[in-house]
């Protein structure tokens, strides 16, 4: 019967392999009526990285899949329903180096820090807050304020507890289940980086295609 024949493929715009051999399976999520077939096709080898030792992003057209399943059961009807063009990102298996890592994270919240802190410095500046926090006093109180008080006080307390509630990043105490803006961002950001390595990628006629 011709839906016995049909077998649905899905890759994602980005996958990530350790093992130079790249099967099906690592790249592709597959699925039709006849599982077994499915089994198999997961085991095909896509393709061989030929520098095991370096990290390297290699862009596939999804044609290649395709040619591949038809080339073992040429009966099938390959219906896609992922990406046209997908990223394999092979990071060659080795122990890692921790410290590093942990050095570039400390890196980053100094420099988040410091930029942050610039940033509010700067805007606080130009907005004027401080003769604004001034006037709202002296028409309040009457009178000319001797120095910081309550309103510089709740201002110095509401000011990072709000950037902390609008980002939403403490696992334990998030609000809710959706995604923070900072992930969103990142998502959006990691997305833009990948078309443009696969525009590239076809532009410069990279793309392992059939």
């Amino acid at each position: 019967m011709a839906e016995e024949r049909v077998i649905y493929i899905k890759a994602e715009q980005a996958s990530i392999v350790a093992n130079p051999k790249v099967y099906l399976e690592d790249v592709v999520t597959m699925t039709g009526p006849d599982k077994k077939r499915i089994g198999e096709l997961g085991r095909e080898v896509l393709f061989v990285v030929p520098d095991k030792q370096t990290p390297q992003k290699y862009i596939f057209s999804v044609l290649k899949v395709i040619e591949l399943i038809q080339k073992r059961h040429p009966e099938a009807l390959v219906l896609n329903a992922g990406e046209t063009e997908f990223i394999v990102e092979y990071q060659p298996p080795g122990k890692k180096q921790k410290w590093l890592g942990y050095v570039k994270i400390v890196f980053v919240c100094f420099a988040v820090a410091i930029g942050s802190a610039f940033t509010i410095m700067t805007f606080n500046q130009d907005a004027s807050v401080s003769d604004i926090f001034a006037k709202l006093y002296r028409i309040v109180a009457g009178q000319e304020a001797d120095g910081p008080g309550l309103l510089e006080l709740g201002y110095c307390i509401g000011l990072p507890n709000g950037i902390i509630i609008f980002f939403n990043h403490f696992s334990h105490l998030k609000m809710g289940s959706d995604p923070t803006p900072l992930q969103v961002q990142l998502r959006i950001y990691e997305r833009d980086v990948n078309d443009a390595i696969i525009k590239t990628a076809s532009r410069e006629e990279k793309t392992i295609d059939v």
